[in-house]
């Protein structure tokens, strides 16, 4: 546990500065049998190599490609909020790297990380949406594994209230490097770290590293019940929740259709999900969650409508295929709340 979320601040140019893969979605509808045959984990992310991505891809039914990755995903909502937000990630100069670069400047977001010349391709993500609604997806990180510490802008963290942080970005070793970099600049300028889990199976991999940081850098955690649990390594996610109090200032834990809890301190906010007619793909559904949350914390909201506002922001999302908002979530949540 590190800086408060009523820090000081000096000079702030962007409410969030995300740090995290940078990667092209390419969503399309399969069933159940597609799922079993390719051997995948239902509602999980796997990592692939380029020529299983290749493969998968030319199996893939129609479907539609856009710009992704988790905490890109959560600053392309911020900027809907009406947010100043900032994003370091790495991509090739290529066609994909193209597409990516070009949908997030025109949402306004700050975006300078050089994108390599040689090697490995843009990093792409081929998502299975089946008829529920749950996403499996197998992820090529291509140029994403070679973000490194070289690519961390020290002065954008420094003028950004919060620097967040996808879990999915510890698995490469340079990242790795990269991520540690940035929590360390944040902690010192004064400035909040936010981490997302990512995923039950990320978590899994990385336990260790991951206590350690939420104990010593991690001012707000993102989780779901799953991922949660499997941090504490608890039978209930009370007892995981019990945990979570203890090691951040704010932990954010989302439980899908029972809403979410924030925890901080002494403080607890049981928060209802934000209803909606149809649920026609869940992805994305945890970042969006994030952007409203971190929106209204670093527009100085109280902790129950940061939470409000990310489950409008989470509930928008799932109601359409595709991670980002299909309309102003700053229209929509003005709305909302009234």
């Amino acid at each position: 546990m590190t800086n408060s979320p009523t820090a000081s601040m000096t000079e702030t140019r962007y409410h969030v500065v995300g740090i995290g893969n940078a990667i092209v979605d390419v969503l399309a509808h399969a069933d159940d049998q597609f799922i079993n045959e390719t051997g995948l984990t239902k509602g999980t992310m796997s990592l692939i190599d380029e020529e299983t991505a290749e493969s998968v891809y030319t199996k893939m039914g129609p479907g539609i490609e856009c710009s992704g990755g988790s905490a890109a995903n959560t600053i392309a909502g911020l900027a809907s909020l009406g947010a100043d937000g900032a994003f370091i990630g790495k991509v090739k100069d290529d066609q994909l790297g193209g597409v990516f670069r070009h949908d997030i400047t025109s949402m306004g977001i700050a975006y300078n990380t050089a994108p390599d010349t040689d090697g490995a391709s843009t990093a792409r993500c081929m998502i299975h949406v089946t008829p529920d609604a749950q996403r499996t997806m197998q992820t090529y990180l291509g140029a994403c594994v070679n973000l490194g510490p070289d690519d961390i802008d020290e002065h954008m963290i420094s003028i950004s209230q919060v620097t967040y942080l996808e879990g999915y970005l510890w698995d490469p070793e340079q990242a790795k490097k990269a991520f540690v970099k940035a929590a360390k600049a944040a902690t010192d300028a004064g400035r909040l770290v936010s981490l997302s889990l990512s995923d039950p199976f990320c978590v899994d991999r990385h336990r260790d590293d991951f206590l350690n940081l939420v104990e010593g850098h991690v001012d707000v955690l993102f989780a779901n019940e799953e991922e949660i649990m499997s941090l504490y390594q608890t039978e209930s996610f009370d007892d995981a929740l019990q945990a979570a109090r203890a090691h951040c200032s704010i932990a954010a834990l989302t439980r899908s259709e029972k809403g979410s809890v924030v925890l901080s301190g002494d403080e607890v906010h049981i928060v209802d999900a934000e209803p909606i007619d149809v649920v026609a793909d869940t992805t994305g559904a945890g970042d969006a969650y994030a952007a409203g949350f971190l929106y209204g914390l670093t527009t100085g909201e109280s902790l129950d409508t940061c939470a409000r506002i990310g489950s409008i922001c989470a509930s928008e999302v799932i109601s359409h295929v595709g991670a980002r908002p299909d309309v102003s979530f700053k229209d929509l949540v003005r709305k909302k709340l009234g």
